[in-house]
């Protein structure tokens, strides 16, 4: 069993890797990341990693789409989110794009091992005290959006972010070491598949995966 904590606060993120090798045993391989820069490695390295503890807020995740971007890549890995945020609405738009639980950061050790068990045996999660409050909240991000992200590839996903951060075809394909044709290739179909007419109206988009600033 290998899985992943990444949080960007250290002595919560060790705090967290004692507990889950409480839950999992000591046979179970767990290693740390305090940024999705240093999560992407670490799934690289071990690819049969089967959980993820991911906090929302890390500061490169950019809200959402880190959790999308996880989900795109590595659809067979679980992801559990574990955060500081309580907002109903927050937590069931992580549900929709793809988090198999979602564990706020003040709960004691049995409701995490409850969460782990939980996910671990297929199932999606949230604390009995939320599921009301959740199952009621607004979206955040309409379902047509989310199913029209779903069918991006992990390239395209990629694309995606850096059209939104106003990088052109030539420095997106030097990012990616491909040529800039294959790169417009991508673009015209990250364009179809979000029924958009135009790179400005994708990369508003994306911009909805993004956290509300009062959060």
């Amino acid at each position: 069993m290998i899985a992943i904590i990444a949080d960007d606060h250290p002595l919560f993120r060790v705090a967290l890797s004692q507990a889950l090798q409480t839950i999992l045993g000591l046979d179970a391989s767990l290693y740390q990341a305090h940024s999705m820069a240093q999560l992407w490695p670490l799934l690289r390295a071990h690819p049969d990693t089967q959980l993820i503890l991911l906090d929302l807020k890390l500061p490169d995740a950019e809200g959402f789409a880190g959790l999308t971007a996880l989900r795109t890549e590595y659809p067979d890995i679980s992801v559990l989110m574990v955060s500081a945020i309580e907002d109903p609405a927050v937590i069931k738009q992580a549900l929709k794009l793809g988090a198999a639980a979602y564990l706020p950061k003040s709960a004691p050790l049995e409701v995490l091992t409850e969460a782990v068990d939980a996910v671990m045996a297929g199932d999606t999660w949230l604390p009995a005290d939320l599921q009301q409050s959740v199952a009621q909240a607004q979206d955040l991000i309409d379902a047509e959006f989310a199913g029209r992200l779903e069918q991006l590839t992990p390239q395209q996903f990629r694309v995606l972010k850096m059209i939104a951060d106003g990088l052109l075809n030539k420095q997106i394909a030097y990012e990616m070491n491909v040529q800039e044709t294959t790169v417009k290739q991508h673009v015209s179909a990250i364009l179809r598949k979000l029924n958009v007419n135009n790179r400005t109206l994708a990369g508003i988009l994306f911009e909805k995966l993004k956290l509300p600033d009062t959060l």
